[in-house]
Formats: structure tokens, sequence, C-alpha cells
């Protein structure tokens, strides 16, 4: 069935098609039951050669899929439909029930997995990441529906394009007009303005040519689509004149002369670089909140059993049964378990944020993160230095704090696949522009350092060194916090003859009440 015939004249407002796979019927039941309160289409079946019937017959917004199933598995299932053009955009979640490695967990999302849940399936995680998807396929389809509706009305008046010029050039996104020979013809402001060079720089040039355009699939296959279905869409990349790489969503129509031939390609080009640095954003920010919702769901869990286990052995360590050996393995025990609360209490509190600003204690906070680390650094054989000069408090968001100071020590750490230094510094200051006091933190590392070619970029989101490993997100939304804050956060990277020594320093506003205690007790060095 046709693409536009099941999908171009549907309401975008109304349900969406819910695909579940799984060659286990109680499984499908228990999706179904789980599913069920988000009021969407649910579908369901039992091989991947039934997916692919459902598939072709119905507008899927979602795959929840299993990974083993015999005949057809998730995997194949999934490139089956990376491969369809109409499925590349379906959003597909792969649930196993048995562990899968980091290289199965690549294959997956190389397959074209949005996400990964494993079994036991928790069901209030579920239904958050098929609601967000879910909402996400609506607002596509009403997208789409309203795309439909300005291409029609562009390709109706291309022809009064050239007389329309002093009006095309009001509009924010990018109007091209370029021949079957890819010479441009029409170059609007909003293609100024996008790309950088005027007009008279670039009518007759080679459009693609001077864009550096790399297209999501080969430059045959666009051309094939616009010959024929007579249009084409999708995500460019692009080079802008001063050389910065962007990401153009572009529609294409193709024009025919009076005799039916194609005569000119009018695309309309819109930046959606911002927008995708947002939509990221916005992902990890989901993910945070479903963890932390786990989170909460284990620290309840284990908590009550926890606490019945130390009363336990509270009872048990004093028992006069007990030799003076069997007594001090209890007593180690009960440490142990008091540890693993701890843990647990720390955990929680990463996740969960409160709704005000409060006052925030750096010092508390650094500490709760080293705490996280602390097995990586003994790993690592990475000795650590902590320099409390201040007991300084600023006012803010507590998980705001960690996450920028979680993101530099993890930075460090990493830093240092072999051993090194890591030194923490907390030093209050006085703006003397201000007349404010001031909260200065250094994380000081003796790992690879910083190269010159990579100290421009380092803030930059997606600029990461870390290959697969990273997602160049970290720094920027650290630096997006601390200003938010009016601070301020900086780095330099020292090569030394015993190698780099790199330190990043983020400023804060001080808190009205700022202690200082002792000098000689505010030292505290630890080493593993």
């Amino acid at each position: 069935m046709d693409h536009e015939e099941y999908g171009g004249k549907r309401n975008p407002n109304e349900k969406v098609n819910i695909l579940l796979v799984d060659d286990q019927p109680a499984k499908l039941l228990s999706y179904e039951a789980i599913l069920g309160e988000l009021d969407e289409n649910l579908i369901k079946a039992s091989s991947g050669t039934q997916a692919l019937e459902h598939l072709l017959k119905n507008d899927i917004a979602i795959v929840l899929t299993d990974v083993s199933m015999p005949g057809i598995d998730g995997f194949e299932l999934a490139d089956m439909m990376r491969q369809h053009p109409r499925f590349q955009k379906t959003a597909i979640l792969f649930i196993s029930g048995i562990h899968l490695s980091d290289v199965d967990r690549i294959k997956a999302y190389q397959r074209g997995a949005v996400d990964y849940i494993s079994v036991p399936v928790i069901p209030e995680v579920l239904r958050a990441k098929v609601s967000v998807f879910a909402e996400l396929h609506r607002k596509r389809r009403q997208l789409e529906a309203l795309n439909r509706q300005l291409e029609q009305r562009v390709a109706e008046r291309t022809e009064e394009l050239s007389e329309r010029a002093d009006l095309l050039d009001l509009a924010s996104d990018a109007i091209i007009v370029r021949d079957m020979n890819g010479l441009t013809r029409f170059w609007n402001s909003g293609a100024e303005n996008i790309y950088g060079w005027r007009r008279e720089e670039i009518l007759g040039k080679d459009l693609h040519a001077m864009l550096a355009t790399r297209f999501p699939s080969s430059f045959s296959e666009v051309q094939s689509s616009l010959a024929i279905t007579g249009r084409w869409e999708g995500n460019l990349h692009q080079r802008t004149r001063d050389g910065r790489e962007i990401t153009a969503a572009c529609r294409k129509v193709v024009k025919k002369d009076k005799t039916g031939s194609p005569s000119v390609v009018l695309e309309t080009v819109r930046d959606i670089t911002a927008t995708l640095r947002a939509e990221e954003v916005l992902r990890n920010a989901e993910k945070m909140a479903a963890m932390g919702r786990v989170a909460g769901i284990i620290a309840h869990e284990i908590n009550n059993p926890l606490e019945a286990i130390l009363n336990i052995f509270h009872l048990l360590r004093n028992h006069t049964s007990l030799d003076a050996e069997a007594s001090e393995y209890t007593r180690m025990a009960e440490q142990e378990l008091v540890r693993v609360a701890h843990i647990v209490k720390q955990t929680l509190s990463f996740y969960r944020e409160s709704q005000q600003p409060v006052t925030v204690s750096i010092a508390e906070v650094l500490d709760n993160v080293l705490e996280l680390q602390s097995r990586n650094i003994q790993l690592q054989g990475i000795t650590l230095e902590k320099r409390y000069a201040a007991e300084a408090t600023v006012h803010g968001f507590p998980g705001e704090f960690r996450q920028v100071f979680m993101n530099l020590i993890v930075n460090a750490i990493q830093s240092m696949p072999e051993g090194g230094h890591l030194r923490i510094n907390v030093r209050k200051r006085f703006d003397t522009r201000t007349m404010k006091p001031k909260v200065s933190v250094s994380i000081i590392d003796t790992g690879s350092g910083i190269s010159p070619e990579h100290a421009r970029e380092l803030f930059e989101p997606f600029f990461t060194t870390k290959s697969t490993k990273g997602t160049g997100l970290g720094l920027w939304i650290s630096k997006g916090i601390v200003q938010k804050y009016e601070g301020k956060i900086c780095f330099r990277s020292v090569r030394q003859s015993s190698g780099y020594t790199t330190c990043f320093q983020v400023m804060l506003p001080g808190h009205a009440a700022v202690s200082v205690p002792d000098t000689a007790s505010a030292y505290s060095a630890m080493s593993s």
C-alpha cells in the first residue's frame, strides 16, 4: 500500500499504531497490559514475518521487538525496515531477556534502534519511552501534513518566483531554484543569511559543489526519486562560506515546462542545526528522568530488606554464642552493609532534584561525585588529593552542580588510564568588580592533556575526543549550567617534562554565608 495512500489524508492527531513483536504470547499480553494506558492502537505480531506484513499494511509509529526470535530475529527485522525508505523514521525499541554485550548493543543501534530495554521490564519506564516516541510521531505527521500543503502551494507558484522575488526575500528559509544541470538560477535573502554567499557570487554556479553537500543517500537515488515522484525531502550536511558545517532540512520539488519535461528544481531549506542539538539535550534529559524513576524504585525495593538485615546483624554482633573471631566477622559484615546503604542513598540523591533553589555545599557535592567514582580511581591507580580551603556554599539546584562536576571529574579520570594525580581545589575569592564573594573550584589532572587544535572546539556541542564513547555534549551542557548561574568555566593544558597538566576551573557566585575554617584543618589528602 502506498505511503501517501494510507498516510496522506489521515488526521495527524489520531491514535498512532504501535507494533509489538515477540514469539511468546505471554510477553505480548504483558506489553499490551503495560501500554494499554496510553490509549494507542496496539498491534501484535508473533514473528518477524508477521511483523513485516503489518508494517506493509499499516502506518506504524513504533516497533517494540524482542531480539531473540526464531526465523527473522529482532536485528534482521530492523535491517529490513531500514532498507525500506518508508520505515527509516520508524522508532525501534529492542527488548531482550538475556544479557547483551556492548558489541551487541552497538550492533542494535547500528541497525536503527533508538533505545534498548532489558528484562525485567519496568512498566513506568516502558510507558514513558513509548509515550515520547508516539507523541514525536504524531508531531511528525502534523508537520508532514503541513509540509505537503506548503509544497503544493510552492509548486503551483513556481512560475511566479521571478515576479515575486521581493516577497521571497522576506522569507527566513532559503529558497533556491536550480536547473536540471545543478546551476543556480534563484537565490533569496534567506539563502544568503544561512550560507553566507551573496546572490551574485553563486548564480550560475553548481549549487551542491559550492555547498559541499553530503546527501543521506547516494546522489543517484535522490535524482531517481525526483524523476519518479517529482519531489524529495531529507536532511543535508552542507558547508557555509565561513567553513561551518550545518544540517539543513531540504525539500525539493521539480517544476515541469509546458511540454511536460522537468525544467527546474525548487529547493526550500531550513537550518535545523540548533534544533537537532536541542532535541539531543531533550533526549538526554528524558534518559536522566527515566534513570531517576528507576533509582527510586531500586532504592525502595532495596532499603526495606537492607534495614531488616542490618537489625539482625546488630542483634547478632553481641550474641553470647559467638566467639571473638565470629564477632569480628559479624562486625565487618555489618560495616559493609552500612556502606551499601550509604551508596544506595547517594545514588538516589543523584537523580532527585529539589523544586526550589537551595543552599548547596560545594565540598559535599564534590565528595559525593568522588565517592561514586572511587572504584575507577582505585582501579586506575590514581592518587587523589583534596584541598578544600574554604567551606564554600552556593545557591541553586544540587543536581545541576553534581552534573557539572561529574562531567569534569569523569573526564579527568578517563584521561589517566595508566594512573596519575588528581587534585581538587576549592577556594573562596572576592570579586572586586561586583564586591561579592565567589567560589573557585579547580580540577587538575596529569593525564593526556588537550591539544591546541582541540582547545577552540572543546565547549562546542557534539565535539568529542573519545571517538564513539562520548556524545560531545558534557562540556557544552556544563558550560550552559555554569553560565546560568552567572559563573565562568575555563581550562588550561600545559605540557611539562613529566607530561601534561590540565586544569579546569569553575567560578561561581558564592552564597552570602561563607565560613572559613582553620586552614590547617581544611586541607585533607587521601591516596588510593
